[in-house]
């Protein structure tokens, strides 16, 4: 089956993962430095495209909502040359914490805008489990520091003309309580951002 660019033999991978007061969880997924000061998800992301070697790349939260025993299942569909871009879907997986509702209704209504706007059927946009053949993510001109990222890297990806696949993952949502940071002014910045990505500079 094609590979879709990726090299013979065992592809390399890279993860990132953008950590800021996630310290009781990170030493569970890696061993990393993060920035010395506060610069928010989006610059964390692109800090780590930027340090990256592997022929895939996977941004896995370090929160630990995302299971990272579902990585092999983000990367068959790119190892198999079927997908580009492979997202974990929170919302098709038989398995997930009872989140928020005003929550999950702002991920549904993103999701919604994005499909509406980029002509797709995405099921959820805002995910923070993404794995992306390498080439693609190096050659974006990435602009968004903050969760705004999310947006930028479907919207701009979308537009590149990549395959995208969602695969169901196993999600533990966070409570506030336990640091979740995501309000309504992510909300609304999101929507913005939606429009405004898809005539934003590509490369």
């Amino acid at each position: 089956m094609r590979r879709s660019g990726l090299p013979a033999g065992r592809p390399r991978l890279s993860v990132i993962i953008p950590a800021l007061n996630e310290g009781a969880t990170l030493s569970e997924v890696v061993k990393a430095l993060r920035h010395p000061r506060r610069r928010g998800k989006g610059a964390g992301v692109q800090t780590g495209i930027a340090a990256s070697t592997g022929d895939i790349i996977l941004i896995q939260d370090a929160d630990l909502e995302y299971q990272p025993a579902d990585i092999p299942r983000l990367l068959r569909p790119i190892i198999d040359g079927l997908a580009d871009v492979v997202y974990g879907s929170r919302f098709t997986s038989p398995e997930r914490r009872v989140n928020y509702f005003w929550t999950t209704t702002a991920n549904q209504a993103i999701t919604f805008l994005t499909n509406l706007w980029y002509n797709a059927n995405f099921t959820d946009v805002y995910t923070g489990y993404k794995a992306v053949r390498a080439p693609l993510l190096r050659g974006l001109r990435l602009e968004s520091t903050s969760f705004i990222i999310e947006v930028e890297l479907t919207a701009k990806l979308r537009r590149s003309g990549a395959r995208f696949y969602e695969v169901p993952i196993v999600y533990h949502a966070r409570t506030y309580q336990e640091g979740k940071k995501i309000g309504v002014r992510d909300a609304i910045w999101a929507v913005f951002a939606i429009v405004y990505h898809r005539f934003s500079r590509l490369t």
